[in-house]
């Protein structure tokens, strides 16, 4: 399979567009370009169960994030809230923009 382009990067705060968390807010912890998928921090939570990892230790149910597909979030703007992202490009380098009000994000 094929990587996915992606101009989100770790640590952008996005907004969840679509699914059972539509609506929410929070930080990317890790992005997977082979799936197209993305993890938030605290949003779609879901419980995995814990083998016990010494003898005498009990198993227990612990809640982690689960994969976000990435075409369900949308980067946040500080000015326009969720926006698309664009590219600038000056002599020194290349910077990521708020396609709605040009900011640099």
């Amino acid at each position: 399979m094929t990587d996915v382009k992606v101009k989100l990067k770790k640590g952008d705060n996005v907004r969840v567009i679509a699914g059972k968390d539509k609506g929410k807010e929070g930080r990317i912890l890790k992005i997977d370009r082979k799936d197209g998928r993305v993890i938030v921090e605290g949003l779609n939570m879901v419980k995995k169960s814990m083998r016990p990892q010494r003898e005498g230790e009990k198993g227990s149910i612990a809640e982690i994030e689960a994969p976000l597909q990435i075409s369900n979030v949308m980067i946040l703007c500080k000015k326009c809230g969720p926006t698309r992202i664009g590219y600038q490009v000056t002599e020194d380098a290349k910077h990521r923009v708020c396609k709605k009000c040009g900011e640099r994000l």
